[in-house]
């Protein structure tokens, strides 16, 4: 316990600096700013707004991409509600019971509970990140190579087949992306692969501008030829209205703590995250309610449910990230991206060798919500008039800073280049319908991937089975086989079924 103490409080001696609170104040309102946006969604968030964290102190930057992270998944829950415009994906959900709410006349109380279940998933996935990081890395400090190479590829299989409904596309996704990893020079015998002789492609295509054009900018062009301005009643968003009833406390309790628990639990396993979570949560309301016939029209315990969910996934992702070095989602892989830019090996040994690094990104967590939830409340009018600024004009200027930010990285034209390449491609993803978000996975873990496969090799003399015949790297193999083989069969299975009900029509 008091070496518990005494990381915590090395943690608040970083998190609480000047450097600390600056960087993430900027995070969230950033995140939150972005995220009320409807279409842009927290990837392109992230991959906008990396640029700027390559340029300051490591500690602060992980701070401030944290803030982003949870501040534009909470921003994106205030347009849901208040026009029924998703800012993200996991904020449809809420808007499910919110725009409702909103509707008759309660936005208030459903915006006012929506920060406060924010605040509590969000506690409640910091105090599950403090309770099983350390010992997950204890764990982790024993793992070979044969282990780390299982960890990633059941993280890539989980994160291809769990919730994403198109199996196969997601997984020729996964392998564009790991074959997109081999480009450079080959880290054994300094080969060049696949540059056609681009010295500037030595060190790999840039994280930065591939995130960039495969999430910002899709989005970017999506939204550009909108030209209606969404409306919303400001009348009725004033804080003296914002006050729930005691009806709504009530209610309110056990779904938070649900939904708080559910989150967390997601958020922790790879390939699943937020999006799994805010579902499985307002489901598990609908079948627990005493009042089943209001959800989709206005229940309360439907808004704070997935929004307690999303907050407490989004935490407790960080678990494997922080613990494992193993991304669970493209997020986390942006995250894994910039400790490594900073010269910062993601895994176990983080927490020995930069203690200050990883317990002041844990204190900045309870911090940062606290500033959400004293910065959201009283800003409600200024997000709606936000809402109202024609996207005409946003989008040139987030264009102009995405390219100068992009530059800025490494000061080389050639990404500007990749960044408006891997834009055409994610359009061209879109379009088809392919996973956008596996290619990122694998393409960030393809290197870490084949780096601990030939060491296992080399240290196993070329022996494949010892994949197999060391338990733990075993069990974990055998578990991604099995989840492979499921996810196949059941794409498989979904294929043949209008098949075999047209044949018995016949």
């Amino acid at each position: 316990m008091s070496t518990l103490i005494n990381d915590l409080a090395l943690g608040l001696s970083v998190a609480a600096s000047v450097g600390g609170l600056l960087y993430c104040f900027l995070g969230v309102f950033l995140g939150t700013v972005i995220g009320v946006l409807p279409g842009i969604g927290i990837m392109a968030t992230l991959a906008m707004l990396m640029p700027i964290t390559y340029h300051i102190d490591p500690n602060y930057a992980l701070i401030m991409l944290g803030g982003i992270y949870y501040g534009a998944s909470y921003g994106g829950s205030t347009a849901s509600i208040l026009m029924n415009l998703p800012g993200t994906a996991t904020s449809a959900v809420t808007g499910l019971d919110g725009y409702p709410m909103a509707q008759q006349g309660r936005a208030g109380q459903a915006l006012f509970m929506t920060a406060i279940a924010s605040f509590v998933g969000s506690l409640f996935g910091v105090l599950l990140l403090v309770t099983l990081s350390v010992p997950l890395s204890r764990v982790a400090l024993k793992f070979g190579p044969q282990e780390y190479v299982a960890l990633m590829a059941l993280g890539l299989i989980a994160a291809s087949v769990i919730g994403s409904g198109r199996t196969v596309r997601s997984l020729a996704s996964v392998s564009l992306g790991l074959a997109l990893g081999l480009i450079g020079l080959d880290l054994n015998s300094g080969v060049a692969r696949f540059t056609f002789g681009q010295t500037v492609l030595f060190d790999g295509l840039p994280l930065v501008a591939v995130a960039i054009g495969l999430f910002g900018l899709p989005e970017i062009i999506a939204n550009a030829g909108r030209t209606t301005t969404p409306k919303v009643n400001q009348d009725k968003i004033r804080l003296r209205d914002m006050l729930p009833t005691r009806s709504d406390w009530r209610r309110s309790g056990m779904p938070m703590v649900r939904g708080s628990g559910i989150g967390a639990f997601f958020g922790a396993l790879p390939g699943t995250g937020g999006l799994v979570a805010t579902f499985v949560s307002y489901a598990v309301e609908a079948r627990c309610s005493r009042h089943p016939e209001e959800f989709g029209k206005g229940a309360i315990e439907g808004v704070v449910a997935p929004e307690a969910a999303n907050n407490a996934a989004v935490q407790a992702a960080f678990i494997p990230t922080l613990s494992l070095g193993i991304p669970g989602d493209p997020v986390m892989a942006i995250m894994l991206g910039v400790m490594m830019v900073h010269g910062i090996l993601p895994g176990p040994d983080v927490i020995q060798t930069s203690p200050d690094l990883f317990w002041g990104l844990i204190v900045s967590f309870v911090i940062g919500n606290l500033m959400l939830l004293v910065l959201n409340l009283p800003l409600v009018g200024l997000w709606v008039r936000m809402l109202r600024i024609p996207y005409t004009l946003l989008f040139p200027v987030i264009v102009a800073l995405t390219c100068i930010g992009i530059y800025s990285v490494n000061y080389q034209v050639t990404d500007v280049f990749v960044l408006l390449a891997f834009g055409f491609l994610g359009l061209g993803m879109k379009a088809l319908r392919f996973e956008v978000a596996p290619l990122l996975l694998g393409f960030v873990l393809g290197p870490m991937i084949e780096e601990y496969f030939r060491r296992a090799l080399i240290v196993s003399g070329g022996d494949m089975m010892s994949f197999l015949d060391r338990p733990i790297a075993g069990t974990i193999t055998v578990i991604t086989g099995a989840l492979l083989v499921w996810a196949l069969a059941n794409a498989a299975w979904k294929q043949l079924r209008p098949r075999n009900r047209r044949s018995s029509n016949a």
